[in-house]
């Protein structure tokens, strides 16, 4: 059974405002881990520099069940000695997913290593996943003839509107949203802090962190249906 890659951001604040702290949605991280591994998936942690990654302050208040994941020895150990994204080798990856936290959003969109890596898995017959702020990570990537690889297909991550919501819109450094229209993109969301998560041409997103449990879900139901 094949590995999946899990792509995490190295970022711990908001490069133009330093005082802000960001990282990993800790939820997103920690259900996708739980989800996948129960269902036989060896799930590796990814990220620009290796290491440690940061976690957003504000998402460290979880449930039982996923304060659980994150005390294991394999999530706590992931979060602490992630691999460079230059040492993962797309051949033995069936999946690569962009995990959210705002921080994502400075070191995604812009990442050679991770672009390269993302088009090679998803050009191999593998799928790409995002969840909220994980849809930065989709922004820049391009089929073999140079077109943008969400064009045409259904997408969604986090919305203007929750941005907005959120009080972070004047903070961020670009919209996911408004650059995944630009690329041809079928942008489709639901309700602003409610599940939704859409599959379309090997891409599953969910819209916000309430999407984590149904975007691991469906990827692991897409694998399994891929191996039967």
């Amino acid at each position: 059974m094949k590995k999946v890659v899990m792509a995490l951001t190295n970022v711990d604040h908001y490069l133009e405002h330093p005082e802000r702290k960001t990282g990993v949605w800790l939820e997103e991280a920690a259900t996708f881990y739980e989800v996948l591994t129960k269902a036989g998936y060896e799930v590796v942690f990814a990220s620009t520099n290796g290491g440690a990654i940061p976690v957003d302050p504000a998402s460290t208040p979880v449930s039982g069940d996923i304060r659980k994941t994150v005390e294991s020895e394999g999530f706590q150990k992931g979060m602490k000695e992630s691999v460079p994204f230059s040492q993962i080798h797309p051949q033995d990856y069936a999946a690569v997913y962009f995990c959210g936290g705002h921080g994502a959003m400075w070191d995604f969109p812009k990442n050679e290593t991770l672009i390269s890596l993302a088009e090679a898995i998803y050009g191999a017959g593998g799928w790409i996943a995002s969840v909220c702020h994980g849809e930065a990570g989709l922004v820049n990537l391009k089929a073999p003839d140079g077109t943008p690889l969400v064009k045409g297909k259904k997408i969604n991550g986090f919305t203007n509107e929750e941005e907005r919501l959120n009080g972070t819109d004047q903070l961020v450094p670009l919209s996911p949203e408004d650059e995944l229209r630009k690329d041809g993109a079928q942008f489709v969301k639901g309700d602003p802090y409610t599940e939704f998560a859409v599959e379309d041409q090997r891409f599953i997103t969910g819209q916000n962190p309430m999407s984590i449990r149904k975007v691991s879900e469906m990827l692991v139901q897409a694998l399994q249906n891929k191996e039967q």
